[in-house]
C-alpha cells in the first residue's frame, strides 16, 4: 500500500514539474510579430478648408469661402437663392456636416 502511495507521489512530482516546462514551451511558440507603422505628413487629420467649400457650393451655396475655423468646426459661410447662408462642418476627415442654417448680418 506504500509503494502505491509513493509511486502516485512521485507520478505528482513530475507531472508538476513538466507543467512549467510545458507553458515555457509554448510561450516560446508564440512569436510577436511587429507590425510596421508608416508615418504620412499629408494625412489628413482635420477637415481640409478646400473640401469644405466644395461640400458647401455642392449643397448649393454660391461664394462660399471660410468664415470660422477651429479645433472642432469649420464654418462656411456665402449665399443660397434666399440670401446669406452658413454652414458648419465638423473638423474632421471627411468635413461631416453639423449644421446649416441662415443667419443675418448686422
Amino acid at each position: 500500500m506504500s509503494s502505491l502511495f509513493a509511486k502516485a507521489g512521485i507520478a505528482a512530482l513530475i507531472a508538476l514539474g513538466a507543467v512549467p516546462a510545458a507553458s515555457t514551451a509554448s510561450a516560446g511558440d508564440l512569436s510577436m510579430k511587429v507590425r510596421e507603422v508608416r508615418y504620412d505628413p499629408h494625412a489628413a487629420r482635420t477637415c481640409s478648408p478646400v473640401l469644405a467649400v466644395q461640400k458647401a457650393r455642392y449643397d448649393g451655396m454660391r461664394y462660399a469661402h471660410i468664415a470660422d475655423m477651429t479645433a472642432r468646426r469649420v464654418v462656411v459661410e456665402g449665399r443660397n437663392h434666399r440670401g446669406p447662408d452658413r454652414i458648419v462642418f465638423a473638423n474632421v476627415p471627411g468635413c461631416p456636416r453639423w449644421h446649416r442654417g441662415e443667419f443675418h448680418v448686422q
